[in-house]
Order: structure tokens, then C-alpha cells, then sequence
């Protein structure tokens, strides 16, 4: 296990490497100009999840030297990366359409997938249930489902950053409760490259981290998630439990859309998070309630599944009841009632 030293300098390099991003985004235009969508009112520089991108593929390639990390484990993380954050980058850059989008993402996240081993058995009445081909195809598009809500939810400052860092701090918890020691390194390892990245997105935007960052962290979140199902089935349903924020504000947004006649791709601002950022005129305020209910709520019931005293399926729905709640009681979407903004705080 790396020391602490090792965890602080990956977030000092990448907090270095997000101001570097920041300078040449803001010589080269690469401006993120506010639009339907967008809960920001001014022009700001994007493209800082290359930051993140770089930073942890670094990481990744270091530990998989040091570590009892596999070396297929290292390479679907870093060729599933390098291929989802082209994607982001080119969209970021310039729009590229739904379908050419949707076609790189599944081809990153099916070499992902195929390199780590494809869908491991889940546990489910006390039996781990092997899904075959089923599970892979149903894995295949949970990752391509968590490259687009992770878009989805990064609307805000701050927030999709900080479900990184929680996310990655609780996993790497229940994975010591667990005792499962060393799936712990990775998830740490994207908290501090994340961590870096949100000393210039939080509380004031400085910069965003756009398309090539945020579908980079839905994958490589998908990814850790499933190499730790592999060494433990068990943690799969606590990766599925620690991304309950993100996974039912983006789900209920978007199936209620959906009912009402939405494409699924059409910009908009109906999320829960929004919609609460908007009533409370903050964008700071909903994404410390996010990292709040992520390690205040999510974490314990993530860590009572680990150590066996909840089954997966259990803590999963005591742990999603709630935040569907939530998201009712915020609107997920339905309509603005009214043309209002938030501001950038």
C-alpha cells in the first residue's frame, strides 16, 4: 500500500496540471460559453478533466509496477481512458453527434471491459449468480450508462468532482472493512487526482472539466467497480450503493423525459441537483450535500454490506429509497416553472 506521501503528491500534480490545462484552454478558446443547458452565466475555460486523465493514468501505470495490481486490470483502465477521453475532447472541442459519441463510447468501454475480464458473478440470495454473455452485455451498457450520467450530472461547481473524491474515499473504506485491502490504492488514487481538479472548479469555477472529464470518471468509476466485483462479489453492490446520488437523479430525470417525449440527448436543466441549486440559489450548498449524504449515508450502508450484516440487495434499496425520494421532491424532470439561473457560487 503507497504511504500518504504518494496520495499527496498525485493531488498537488494534479492540481499543477489542471492550471496548466487552464492557461492553455484560455490561449487556445476553449471556452465553455453558456447555454439551454448550463447553470453558469459566464464564459468559462474547460477541457481539466485531462488533468484528472493524465494524473491517474500515471498512477495507474506507477502502482501496477509497485503493486499487487494486474496488469489487464492497468491496461483497461488506461486504454478504455485514453480512448473515452479522445471522445470527450473532440466534443469538447467541437460537437460531435449523438450517434458518433454513443459509438466511441461503446467501443471504450467494451475494450474496458473485455481487458478486465467482462462481468464477474453478482451475489443475489445468497448465491453468486454467474449472468454469462447476459451480464456482459448488461455491464457493457451500464458503462456507457455511466459515461453519460456522469455528463449528465456535471452541471454545477463542483459536483461531479466531488463524487469522485467521496466516491473514491468510501470505496476505498468499505474495501479495509471488507478486507480487501488492496482494492482500496486505485480508488484513493482517483480521489487525489479528482481532489486536485476541484481546487480550481470549487466553489468558484475557474475551470471545467468537460466532456473529456467527466466521461473519463464515469468509466473508470464502472471499471474499478467491476475489477472489485472480480476479487470480491460482494463489492460490486457496494460500488452500486456509493453511486446512488448520480444514478437516481440521472435515471428519474431522464425516464420521466423520456415519458413526456424528450430525446434523451436534448439539453436541458431538470435535474434534481439543478432544480435544488436553483431554489437555493448555491451551487455550493448542493454539492456539500452531495458529499455529505455520499459519506454521512451511502458510506455506512456501503460498509454494513462489505462486513455481511446487509445483503446487497437490501442496502442497495434502503440506501436509494431515500434519494428517490429526493429527487421527487426536487422535480427531477419535469419543466422549469419559470426562466431562472442559477449563479456560479
Amino acid at each position: 500500500m503507497p504511504s500518504i506521501w504518494f496520495f499527496a503528491f498525485l493531488f498537488l500534480a494534479s492540481t499543477v496540471a489542471t492550471l496548466m490545462v487552464r492557461l492553455v484552454a484560455l490561449k487556445g478558446a476553449l471556452i465553455d460559453v453558456p447555454n439551454e443547458r448550463s447553470s453558469h452565466l459566464a464564459p468559462v475555460p474547460r477541457g481539466g478533466g485531462v488533468a484528472i486523465f493524465i494524473c491517474f493514468s500515471a498512477a495507474s501505470y506507477f502502482l501496477g509496477s509497485i503493486s499487487p495490481i494486474p496488469w489487464y486490470f492497468v491496461a483497461s483502465l488506461l486504454a478504455g481512458g485514453v480512448l473515452v477521453t479522445a471522445i470527450g475532447f473532440v466534443d469538447d472541442f467541437r460537437s460531435l453527434s449523438p450517434g458518433v459519441r454513443l459509438i466511441g463510447q461503446f467501443a471504450a468501454a467494451g475494450l474496458a471491459l473485455y481487458l478486465i475480464g467482462g462481468m464477474p458473478p453478482v451475489p443475489l440470495f445468497g448465491q453468486d449468480i454467474d449472468f454469462g454473455w447476459i451480464g456482459h452485455a448488461l455491464a457493457l451498457i451500464g458503462l456507457v450508462w455511466l459515461i453519460n450520467l456522469y455528463n449528465f450530472m456535471d452541471g454545477i461547481n463542483g459536483i461531479a468532482a466531488v463524487e469522485a473524491v467521496t466516491i473514491g474515499l468510501a470505496a476505498g473504506l468499505t474495501a479495509y472493512a471488507g478486507n480487501v485491502i488492496h482494492t482500496s490504492i486505485l480508488p484513493l488514487s482517483l480521489a487525489a487526482a479528482a481532489a486536485g481538479f476541484l481546487i480550481w472548479n470549487f466553489p468558484i469555477a475557474r475551470i471545467f472539466m468537460g466532456d473529456s472529464g467527466s466521461g473519463y470518471l464515469g468509466l473508470m468509476i464502472g471499471v474499478l467497480a467491476i475489477q472489485s466485483g472480480h476479487v470480491d462479489p460482494t463489492m460490486l453492490w457496494c460500488w452500486l450503493i456509493l453511486l446512488g446520488c448520480f444514478v437516481v437523479d440521472s435515471s428519474v430525470t431522464l425516464f420521466r423525459r423520456i415519458l413526456r417525449g424528450h430525446r434523451p440527448h436534448d439539453a436541458h436543466r431538470n435535474h434534481a441537483y439543478q432544480f435544488a441549486s436553483r431554489r437555493f440559489n448555491s451551487h455550493a450548498k448542493i454539492t456539500i450535500a452531495v458529499a455529505a449524504i455520499n459519506l454521512i449515508w451511502l458510506a455506512p450502508i456501503s460498509i454494513m454490506v462489505a462486513v455481511q450484516k446487509l445483503s446487497g440487495l437490501v442496502g442497495l434499496a434502503i440506501a436509494y429509497i431515500p434519494l428517490f425520494l429526493l429527487a421527487l421532491y426536487f422535480r427531477a424532470g419535469t419543466e422549469e416553472t419559470k426562466n431562472t439561473v442559477a449563479d456560479t457560487r
